[in-house]
């Protein structure tokens, strides 16, 4: 079965319009576009990740990458489609115009990155690491490392890869073994890393490996780390890419899902020393790279929502076309008016938009945070991105596996069958839980980092914020329900954050055990903010009537999908506050699991 997607260009509209003061975004950005421009954009990218990106995606999914005489060689239609894609512009799209880029809204080239994933997840993961990349030196590189890499990493002629893991270390990054030896003013860099993704490919000129390793002398642990920027091919006194560096590719990994992507065991220094640059202090490396890793969280969490998108409208096309049973009527029916396979997709649908809405808004705070006009809104702004970041990875990415596991149930035994497309889309998001830090660490960082450090006072005043919109729902009858189930949840929300704040400072364990309930707990009470955001203002625009910016039916359906999301998804809050709390004793009852 050809790939069902659709861009999802009505939502997005309405968040962009709806959830985020655009124009203010607009203006943060330097005005490189307007209103009229942010449409053309999303139509284009809408257009390209059709008619371009898709096709790739099944037969890049049945070929995948391979690796020949040490060369990593990508399915048919890669190369060509990436150099289309630079020669677009879209890889410039969101980086500010100060380093090249376009200078759009961060929601804006955020929304727009939902559409590459969704279209293909394995093309997507390239650009995706280059972005984060260009934030990570715009950052912490020098002038001399900017002027270098920059202009060409952001027209996408050179590519990023982010190197931190290895396979004795796995997460705990302070305990890798790959060392750094300074040779004048380059480094000599030797060790082997693992899951890289596109480590190598013949797309772009250049690929800069930005690697995590220990220099010489420097004290065990994470205190001890140094960031280096380690070309494919060192560039010369131009500029441009020279010698070959002493890096190569070992093996390909054999993967659950994104097969068409590259994911790499490499080696550096195998003989003289792979050369590298600094960036940022000796020492200052793990702090470096959490530039690169939050961006990198951010746009993985846009990975799930992307593929929750996907699998939705996959599994509503299948729905529509697959006659069996009866209607209550009598007459013979799709499988799309059987109730159970409703809710499936609809419940599927409303968790997708909601924590969308939940990214796009996390997006524009890290640009206000960045470029906002007052020093107080910018650290507003900032203490809401701090906590939503994991949040988003961890949660879009479980939206996007949920939907997909939903999309493989509602075809049934076809969706357990490759040649469906339902399955690749589970197998292509399964891992979005698990890198850029597994779900698991990312609810460790939102309780000991985000909590620890201000007692909950961050958290608590999320909790204020969604408290005031659940008043506001006060105003509108039919949205009763909304608000009653949201009151709960954000009760639920505000009792874990005093347990869990005291647990933290009482009992590391017993914060710990409760941690991924916590975060899950703060991803449904987010995406009921969100949602209840989004029923007023479309509530507010059908009463607009015919001057509201898009159709009614959006708004009609945005307020069905409010109030599925607060029937189905909301009430999930109570349990998740009890099992965060519940301490961890009785995980320590048994000695041996």
């Amino acid at each position: 079965m050809t790939k069902a997607w659709i861009p999802p260009l009505a939502d997005t509209r309405f968040v962009l319009g709806e959830l985020i003061d655009l124009d203010r975004a607009i203006e943060r950005a330097g005005n490189h576009v307007d209103r009229p421009g942010v449409d053309q954009i999303l139509d284009e990218a809408a257009r390209f990740a059709t008619d371009v990106l898709t096709p790739l995606d099944r037969p890049g999914d049945a070929t995948g990458a391979r690796l020949e005489n040490g060369t990593v060689v990508l399915p048919s239609g890669f190369a060509e489609a990436y150099g289309r894609f630079v020669e677009g512009g879209w890889n410039a799209l969101a980086s500010p115009a100060a380093i090249g880029g376009a200078g759009v809204p961060k929601a804006l080239a955020t929304a727009v990155a939902e559409y590459w994933t969704s279209a293909s997840m394995a093309f997507g993961l390239c650009p995706l690491l280059t972005q984060s990349g260009i934030e990570l030196l715009a950052r912490h590189g020098t002038t001399a490392q900017r002027q270098t890499y920059l202009p060409n990493l952001v027209s996408g002629r050179w590519t990023a890869t982010m190197c931190l893991t290895e396979a004795h270390a796995g997460s705990d990054v302070g305990a890798l073994r790959t060392r750094a030896v300074r040779q004048g003013e380059r480094w000599h860099v030797r060790g082997e890393k693992i899951f890289i993704t596109y480590g190598d490919h013949a797309m772009a000129e250049n690929i800069v490996h930005l690697v995590l390793a220990r220099p010489e002398g420097a004290p065990a642990g994470n205190k001890g780390l140094a960031l280096f920027a380690v070309p494919k091919f060192i560039p010369d006194r131009s500029g441009a890419p020279g010698r070959r560096n002493d890096l190569r590719v070992m093996r390909l990994e054999h993967k659950l899902g994104i097969h068409a992507s590259p994911t790499c065991h490499m080696a550096f220094g195998e003989a003289e020393g792979a050369e590298g640059e600094l960036v940022g202090a000796e020492g200052g490396g793990l702090a470096a790279m959490f530039t690169m890793m939050n961006s990198a969280r951010l746009a993985v969490g846009v990975q799930g929502i992307a593929m929750g998108e996907a699998a939705v409208r996959h599994a509503a096309r299948y729905a529509g076309e697959r006659v069996q049973g009866r209607a209550h009527d009598g007459r013979p029916a799709g499988i799309d008016q059987h109730p159970d396979v409703r809710r499936s997709i609809l419940v599927a649908r409303a968790e997708v938009e909601a924590m969308r809405g939940l990214a796009l808004v996390l997006a524009d705070a890290l640009d206000h945070a960045d470029h906002g006009l007052d020093a107080a809104s910018r650290g507003r702004a900032a203490d809401l991105a701090d906590l939503l970041i994991p949040v988003v990875k961890a949660c879009g990415a479980d939206a996007g596996i949920a939907a997909a596991d939903a999309a493989i149930q509602v075809h049934g035994g076809h969706g357990y069958i490759e040649d469906s497309g339902a399955a690749q889309t589970w197998r292509d998001a399964r891992i979005t839980a698990i890198y850029e830090g597994t779900n698991g660490i990312q609810a460790l960082d939102l309780v000991r980092r985000k909590l620890g450090r201000d007692r909950g006072q961050a958290a608590l005043g999320f909790v204020g914020q969604v408290a005031a919109v659940a008043r506001d729902l006060a105003a509108a009858a039919e949205l009763e329900g909304l608000r009653r189930r949201l009151d709960m949840a954000v009760d639920a929300l505000g009792m874990a954050t005093r347990w869990m704040t005291a647990a933290v400072e009482r009992d590391g364990d017993e914060a710990a055990a409760g941690a991924s309930d916590y975060l899950r707990l703060f991803g449904v009470v987010a995406g009921g903010w969100i949602m209840a955001r989004s029923a007023l203002a479309a509530r507010a625009r059908l009463a607009q009537g015919p001057s509201a910016p898009l159709p009614p039916e959006v708004y009609r359906a945005k307020l069905i999908s409010a109030r599925i999301h607060a029937d189905h998804v909301l009430p999930r809050a109570t349990a998740l506050a009890a099992s965060a709390t519940s301490g961890a004793a009785l995980l320590r009852a048994i000695d041996r699991l």
